[in-house]
């Protein structure tokens, strides 16, 4: 795990320019990786790579970054794992391919000298990366297909520049100041800003399942994978079977590492089948992470400490309340690289145990979403049905919309009202559940922020979701909309700010391939019945607990010793039902301003 960056242009740069940014994109990202670190450009100033790395697999220099094939023509800056790393080595070396290191880095170089783009659906694993290849003077780029590491980047005329963080394309002078407004809107409305947009307008994340080809100052985008479920009839016990065979897999995979890989321990499902999936792998000495609240509805750290106990690991708990929780946050500010409702707990856990030694740690995140652990699953279906029965009448359902937007008392019945306002899709009923504010309140807000009028704010697009069940449907929104753009972004920029590796088996495009096949009347049974089938080492104590996950006591602390922090936000909210979550929003969308010293209202 590493941090990545480069500058291309196609008129070329002065060596001295070029280094320096080079030299300031290392610096913004050196967080992401204490071991190492290095610097490439070629002669000709069209290509330059910087790289920090975080060593995880060949701990040797043999691992160094930038890499390059040995007639200097391919050169590469890598951040993630390849997890089948050695079996695609070995078919290399059955064709006559050398190696040099033990690295998965040299693999996908290889991999790329022979198959080109054609690469990328033999890989496992999480990855970001640019491969540049002199004599054709193109670059390529690439994201992993769940989208579990970032990757941001910048045109302008014939310059591309790119870099694991936003905020590093910020610190070296490669990114402007102005606001996107769609990006803005859907951050008010969602909680986290929704690739491809960033909060600026000239930079840009690489879609989850993408790849891009940089040549001559014109880019291409291409997509190589996306979410799709291709159910097929199975008996109830030979999908158990299936989804058991599927997650061993994907956990054991997940272990491929020269260093120790912790687990960090909730009180909740997913994570505790992770650990005993591990521990039926033969994987020994697990060290695993948890934190307590001072709030008995919402800590789990008794639960995890039993669970500890009975699977043997050795247990590490971290306690929070008020008073730490609030230093935490002040360093958890530091870390953030575009702003979202989420976070803190995986920042805090992730310095825990980084403190503790701890170079990898693996995640429950992605248990929900694959096996119905939200609430969305029965409300999304149920509001989706309503939505679509107004629409029989859509002058009715566009005059309702209206009024309910702009119901003074319920958030819930302006979020519904937005949602009539628009096309009967699965992803509109699915915002509406999910969303932190309404359409409407969004718009005001970022009409407040961009100092602009409300009708000059853009239009947001609708999509449809192509998706025959509609189980499968809130799953693919769960998985598209919520996880890639919030779960997985924050545990990318939190772990990293610790230089610790976080892993997420159940994020795994083989394992997704394989739970795709089973139905969704099976996979998406209430209360992760599937996971629970496939993995009945989860003890009773934990399946028979109300769910929580990683979650702080935020409400009462924001009542109680952090207000002072909030008072200014909750100001700014059209309405006056603001929950801690909205106020958090737009607490944490002033704090990025305020360090981006981008202006605003």
């Amino acid at each position: 795990m590493c941090g990545i960056a480069g500058v291309l242009n196609s008129q070329g740069m002065e060596r001295e320019k070029l280094s320096g940014s080079l030299q300031q994109l290392v610096s913004a990202l050196k967080h992401r990786g204490p071991d190492d670190q290095g610097v490439w450009s070629n002669a000709s100033g069209t290509a330059g790579f910087a790289h920090v790395r975080l060593a995880i697999l060949d701990l040797s220099s043999g691992g160094h970054q930038p890499m390059h094939t040995p007639d200097g023509n391919l050169h590469i800056t890598f951040n993630g794992e390849i997890y089948n790393f050695r079996e695609l080595r070995r078919e290399l070396e059955n064709e006559g391919v050398p190696f040099h290191t033990q690295s998965d880095t040299e693999v996908l170089l290889r991999l790329y000298e022979k198959h080109g783009a054609a690469m990328l659906p033999k890989l496992r694993g999480m990855f970001a990366l640019a491969i540049w290849d002199d004599a054709r003077q193109l670059c390529f780029l690439a994201r992993d297909p769940l989208g579990i590491k970032p990757l941001y980047y910048t045109l302008s005329g014939g310059r591309l520049a790119f870099a694991s963080e936003l905020r590093a394309l910020q610190s070296a002078g490669l990114a402007g100041r102005q606001l996107d407004a769609e990006a803005l809107i859907r951050y008010f409305q969602m909680g986290s800003v929704q690739e491809p947009q960033t909060l600026l307008a000239d930079v840009y994340c690489l879609e989850a399942g993408h790849y891009l080809q940089w040549e001559n100052g014109s880019l291409a985008k291409s997509c190589y994978w996306r979410v799709a479920f291709a159910n097929q009839e199975m008996d109830p016990p030979a999908a158990v079977q299936h989804v058991r065979q599927a997650l061993q897999d994907s956990v054991d995979a997940h272990f491929v590492s020269d260093v120790p890989v912790g687990i960090f321990l909730s009180g909740g499902i997913d994570s505790t089948a992770v650990l005993a999936l591990a521990r039926a792998g033969g994987h020994e000495s697990i060290d695993t992470f948890s934190i307590g609240v001072d709030d008995a509805e919402m800590d789990e750290a008794g639960l995890a400490e039993r669970t500890a106990k009975l699977f043997g690991t050795k247990h590490h708990m971290l306690r929070l309340d008020a008073v730490t929780g609030q230093q935490a946050f002040s360093n958890f500010l530091h870390t953030m690289d575009q702003p979202s409702v989420d976070g803190l707990n995986t920042y805090a856990v992730s310095a825990f145990a980084a403190q503790n030694g701890m170079k990898v740690v693996l995640s429950g995140l992605g248990g929900d979403e694959l096996f119905a652990g939200y609430k969305s699953f029965d409300a999304v279906p149920r509001l989706h049905a309503f939505n679509r029965a107004v629409h029989q009448l859509p002058l009715a359902a566009g005059m309702a919309g209206w009024a309910l937007e702009r119901n003074p008392c319920s958030a819930k019945l302006r979020r519904i009202g937005s949602m009539l306002r628009l096309m009967p899709t699965v992803e509109s009923s699915y915002r509406a559940f999910r969303g932190i504010f309404s359409l409407h309140e969004a718009k005001l807000l970022a009409a407040r922020y961009l100092e602009c009028s409300y009708d000059s704010l853009p239009d947001l697009p609708s999509h449809q979701n192509q998706v025959d069940d509609i189980h499968d449907a809130v799953s693919k929104c769960e998985i598209t909309l919520y996880m890639r753009n919030q779960l997985l972004r924050d545990s990318d920029v939190m772990s990293m700010s610790q230089g610790l590796e976080l892993r997420v088996p159940f994020v795994d495009r083989g394992l997704f391939e394989r739970l795709a096949l089973v139905p969704a009347h099976l996979r998406l049974q209430r209360g992760k019945q599937m996971l629970l089938d496939a993995v009945p080492e989860v003890p009773e104590w934990i399946w028979n607990q109300p769910k929580r996950g990683f979650v702080f006591p935020f409400e009462k602390w924001l009542g109680q010793q952090w207000g002072d922090e909030f008072a200014e936000a909750t100001r700014k909210i059209p309405y006056k039902d603001a929950t801690w979550f909205k106020r958090w929003a737009v607490f944490m969308l002033d704090h990025w301003l305020e360090r981006s010293l981008i202006g605003q209202a």
